[in-house]
């Protein structure tokens, strides 16, 4: 519910994958903590710990990844945002290449 209120309200591709990816990550730790309570034992406590980490940990990554896609493919943000973190990561590794390339 609360992915698709997002994607129906937040204005870009960036803000809405954040809100998926929210959602999503909370669903699923949520699921898994209730196979836990549900299915009492030491293994089934061990497997959930490791799957509550592996998507605490893989889903910022995935999230990031596509968003730098997106932003590589040139989809722009929604107009009124003035802060874009990799137009700024872009333009210094071009002057470094640029610079590097100039003294070869």
């Amino acid at each position: 519910m609360v992915s698709a209120l997002g994607i129906i309200r937040l204005h870009d591709v960036y803000m809405r994958m954040h809100a998926i990816t929210k959602s999503s990550s909370l669903a699923t730790i949520l699921f898994v903590i209730a196979m836990i309570i549900a299915v009492p034992g030491w293994r089934v406590l061990l497997g959930g710990l490791l799957l509550i980490a592996f998507v605490t940990a893989t889903a910022p990554i995935s999230t990031h990844v596509l968003a730098r896609v997106s932003f590589l493919l040139g989809i722009k943000m929604a107009p009124g945002f003035k802060r874009n973190d990799l137009e700024t990561y872009n333009k210094k590794k071009d002057e470094v290449s640029k610079s590097f390339n100039q003294k070869n």
